[in-house]
């Protein structure tokens, strides 16, 4: 069996920069600093530990729910306004694997009910077997939890299984739960240490459909 996994935000849909964009511009009414640091390290991560990265630079009191539910509003209402933008080549490479008979999942740190609502407005739910979010697991990436879980739910052996993800946090989680990790980086590249952890590095996912297509992944 031919098993792939993609992450969500970043990877499918150009959403990461948009929850980034909103993040920053409510910082800015607050006159929040270190949004930039909050931001990156939030990157990949579920609702329970974006909420402790909050907390740790914001202080306990920090009203982070509030924060979060308007930011996630902020971002339905501009998806409601101006459509929900796919990643390159995201249709062309989702048709190829399903002529190609993969079986396929998406594993993200957003909820399941976000990641169906984001499929169901692009079109795209036929495409995927399985889908597991970020509030079925304990552990957010980096831990392995949410790629072991996908493996699992599709009947998938991990070593034999591709993760596409756009995180350095992704790219951990895809390595330590024993999978092929290919990183098509999106908002931050990868440093030495990812480096060593992804099988392979493409600019867009219409690279990555060329290279299965052609025999050179």
């Amino acid at each position: 069996m031919k098993a792939i996994v993609f992450d969500m935000d970043g990877v499918l849909f150009d959403t990461e920069r948009l929850c980034m964009n909103t993040w920053h511009e409510m910082a800015r009414e607050r006159n929040l600093e270190h949004m930039d640091q909050v931001a990156e390290n939030s990157i990949g991560r579920n609702r329970v530990a974006i909420e402790k990265i909050y907390h740790d630079v914001y202080g306990e009191d920090f009203p982070v729910a509030q924060f979060l539910d308007e930011s996630r509003r902020r971002m339905w209402d501009s998806i409601e306004q101006n459509g929900l933008k796919l990643m390159k080549g995201v249709m062309e490479l989702l048709i190829y694997l399903r002529q190609s008979d993969y079986r396929i999942a998406i594993a993200s740190s957003s909820g399941d009910q976000v990641i169906e609502r984001y499929l169901e407005i692009a079109g795209m739910r036929q495409y995927f077997d399985r889908i597991v979010g970020g509030n079925q697991i304990q552990n957010s990436k980096p831990s392995p939890d949410i790629y072991l879980k996908a493996c699992e739910v599709l009947g998938a052996n991990p070593p034999d299984t591709i993760a596409v993800e756009d995180s350095p946090n992704g790219i951990r989680s895809a390595y330590r739960a024993g999978m092929i990790p290919v990183m098509i980086p999106d908002l931050i590249q990868p440093d030495e240490e990812i480096r060593q952890m992804y099988y392979k590095k493409y600019a867009s996912l219409t690279e990555f459909r060329e290279a299965l297509e052609n025999n050179t992944f």
